[in-house]
């Protein structure tokens, strides 16, 4: 352990692995998690999604366990981070370690590829083979005769059986301008990771600020855009499959952009204290493959949500 000390002092990477102390984070993690879940499933039995006020009423004496359990998420998030960080920050990690990192990012984000392709998949499915099928085309004769007789193969689907009929979202206005803010956000992301590698702090931190900016100003217009979904267009999550797989795949996506622009945000802070160099900055390069990510998840989203 002595070499291990004297290398990192001398701002070498160590070359053995490091071993960190015991740590309360992965017991508190589990625990955490598990109250959460508790405290989910305990709302949603007791009332359901629909009216949060109502059902923390009626959640009775395990109502406090799910804000216990979001608050317990994000502090555990920030103190174990945090611990990671000062590691990093103390040249404590060998190469070992860095290739660890890297591997756990890249099977991260493989798992989030296989989360949204499952959405795309059901989308897919009830568009390319549930629709015809119900309008009776191939072997599904019978199936519209019985199920709706007066039902139409064409999609997004707005005309409900009860005949009440919901408006789909045009691809020109609000998304179309989100999907000009991510193409520009990773522009801007990659010039301050440029910025990074050749030592330019200053231009490093304004970009990345933009770009904080832009992740921030998507989320705002998606706001904007689901407000107008369900005042004046009457597409809502009880709008069919349309309505569903329209409200899943978008809000999923909000939902990794406001990881995204967290996770930006807390890289931002780290580079204007400094704690980023040209060769050791891989937590950087970690919220950038997944902003990444997030932007050619939306070009993907954008063209088969909206425009086809």
């Amino acid at each position: 352990m002595s070499t291990h000390h004297d290398t990192a002092a001398a701002g070498q990477k160590p070359t053995s692995y490091y071993v960190p102390a015991s740590s309360p984070w992965p017991f508190l993690g589990s625990l955490i998690l598990f109250l959460l879940v508790i405290g989910a499933a305990n709302f949603i039995q007791s009332h359901g999604v629909t009216d949060l006020s109502k059902g923390m009423q009626n959640a009775g004496t395990l109502n406090f366990l799910l804000p216990v359990g979001i608050l317990g998420v994000f502090a555990l998030m920030f103190f174990w981070f945090r611990d990671t960080a000062r590691e990093s920050m103390s040249n404590m990690n060998s190469v070992q370690m860095d290739h660890s990192y890297r591997q756990g990012m890249v099977w991260f984000i493989f798992s989030e590829v296989m989360f949204f392709a499952a959405f795309f998949g059901a989308m897919f499915y009830a568009r390319w083979l549930v629709v015809p099928w119900i309008a009776g085309e191939g072997k599904g004769a019978m199936t519209h005769e019985l199920l709706w007789p007066n039902f139409q193969a064409m999609w997004p689907l707005v005309k409900m059986p009860s005949g009440a009929i919901t408006e789909a979202m045009s691809p020109w206005g609000l998304p179309f301008i989100n999907t000009l803010l991510l193409l520009t956000s990773s522009v801007t992301l990659t010039i301050a990771h440029h910025a990074l590698l050749v030592g330019n702090r200053s231009r490093q931190i304004k970009f990345l600020a933009v770009t904080c900016i832009l992740g921030m100003i998507f989320l705002g217009l998606q706001v904007e855009e689901y407000l107008h979904a369900y005042t004046e267009m009457g597409l809502t999550l009880k709008s069919g499959i349309y309505g569903s797989t329209f409200f899943m795949l978008t809000g999923f996506h909000g939902l990794h952009v406001t990881i995204g622009t967290i996770m930006l945000i807390v890289m931002l802070v780290r580079s204007i204290k400094n704690h980023f160099t040209p060769e050791s900055h891989f937590a950087f390069e970690a919220a950038a493959w997944y902003w990444h990510f997030v932007d050619v998840v939306w070009l993907f989203l954008f063209l088969a949500v909206y425009w086809f």
